[in-house]
This record gives structure tokens, C-alpha cells and sequence, in this order.
């Protein structure tokens, strides 16, 4: 199974950073990574919510919360011919304020090759994202 794994200490209480973090229809204004993001059901994330995701050189992808606790976590994951994806978002208490810590693994026939090719770009995006979620909680 191919993954990786990224934290970054934030000077933000936990429920603003997850507030920031869970709050997935900002992302396009709040992560350069991210063009855009579509939610295909009503209310706030849940297990079962379904969200639309296009970001720089990659199709539009669908994920699906698998689970979460509020205030703390939330682990989605998309699934396209060969590979599936999952993505964990977790928050913790930290002595300066917070950590956020972004793992992704994905696993399937063809997850080998497509991390592979992929691998140094996923990288860039989930440290941007971390930064960016980090920026936002500390702004705000």
C-alpha cells in the first residue's frame, strides 16, 4: 500500500483548526491546490457525505466521509478503476495550540504504478494543504 503522511503544529485551538479543515466547500479559497469543490448532499459532513473535488492535474474525483468525529477527525475516500484512496484529516491537542496531521495511503491493482507517477505532486499537495489550513486557523 502506497501513502504518506504530514503534521504541522498550529497555534489555533483543535475545534478551529477542524472547523477549518471540515469546512471543505472553502478549500478552493483557502487551498491553491484545490479548483474546486462540489457538495452532492445537503447539511454539514457526516459519514456518507459525498464531495465533488477537481485540483490541478488530476480528474474530478468523488469522496466519501467514511468517518468522523466532531471535532477532531475525518477520513474520506474516493475509488476509481484500480485504486482506492483514503484520506484522513485528524486534529489534536498540541502544547502550542494543535497538530494536523494529513495521511493519505492508496491501495489496488494499479495503486502501485499511479503512486509512481504521482507520488512527488500528492506530496506538494497534501503539504500545501496543511500549510494552508495552518494559515487559515491562525488568521482567522
Amino acid at each position: 500500500m502506497a501513502g504518506l503522511q504530514h503534521s504541522v503544529v498550529i497555534a489555533a485551538p483543535p475545534e478551529r483548526v477542524f472547523d477549518v479543515v471540515a469546512d471543505v466547500e472553502r478549500w478552493p479559497e483557502r487551498i491553491p491546490t484545490v479548483d474546486s469543490v462540489e457538495r452532492l448532499d445537503d447539511g454539514p459532513l457526516a459519514v456518507g457525505s459525498r464531495t465533488r473535488l477537481r485540483q490541478p492535474r488530476f480528474s474530478p474525483v468523488v469522496w466519501t466521509v467514511t468517518e468522523l468525529t466532531a471535532g477532531k477527525s475525518f477520513t474520506w475516500e474516493s475509488k476509481s478503476p484500480g485504486v482506492t484512496v483514503i484520506a484522513a484529516h485528524d486534529v489534536e491537542p498540541h502544547a502550542d495550540g494543535s497538530r494536523l496531521t494529513l495521511a493519505l495511503t492508496a491501495s489496488g491493482p494499479l495503486a502501485g504504478i499511479g503512486w509512481l507517477m504521482t507520488r512527488s505532486l500528492i506530496k506538494r499537495y497534501v503539504e500545501t494543504e496543511a500549510a494552508s489550513v495552518k494559515a487559515a486557523a491562525e488568521k482567522d
